[in-house]
């Protein structure tokens, strides 16, 4: 049975009637960019001592942190969807209304949102809990376990809830559109 979401577009548009497939054999742009810096990851653990924390870029930060979450998902919430093959969602248009208004205070390019019909799994976390990764493979493992965990997060602060969900996605509506784009 389908459930109705909600889906902030920034990568590239999308039309209605739209059909999107997440599984082990399909990924998304994340999974490119992680996977492009995967031997950089293995040097950085490989070599703790020629890196720095506050040395690491932004995007090899992320890599580190995918890799750990998709390592523990792998071994212990093989059922979660993987975040290198979702779409994030929300469940309230209004959810969504904020996350679209933070992309475009981020200056990320944002075109749309979209009602989207998904028969496949979800998960619903805490973007509070994701992290910057770290040069400690053991560190970004116990934060990765941590986040698939769904506690509440360390701050003490309200939840900013992201869905993931894979499976088969399709576009059954455009809500709001951004002409600027």
């Amino acid at each position: 049975m389908s459930k109705v979401f909600y889906h902030v577009v920034t990568d590239r548009p999308m039309q209605i009637g739209q059909e999107i497939v997440f599984d082990d054999n399909h990924h998304s742009g994340v999974y490119e960019r992680v996977y492009a810096l995967k031997d950089k990851v293995e040097d950085v653990y490989a070599h703790p001592e020629n890196y720095g924390d506050e040395n690491l870029d932004h995007h090899l930060k992320v890599a580190l942190r995918e890799l750990a979450l998709e390592e523990v998902r792998k071994k212990k919430y093989p059922n979660y969807p993987s975040r290198l093959a979702c779409l994030y969602v929300s469940n309230s248009l209004k959810e969504a209304e904020e996350w679209y208004n933070k992309f475009i205070e981020w200056g990320r390019k944002t075109y749309s949102i979209v009602k989207v019909e998904v028969d496949g799994n979800t998960y619903i976390g805490d973007a509070w809990n994701c992290f910057d990764g770290t040069t400690d493979k053991n560190e970004n493992l116990l934060y990765a376990e941590d986040y698939w965990k769904s506690d509440k997060n360390n701050m003490g602060l309200e939840p900013i809830v992201e869905i993931l969900v894979s499976g088969k996605i399709k576009v059954v509506e455009i809500i709001k559109e951004n002409k600027k784009v």
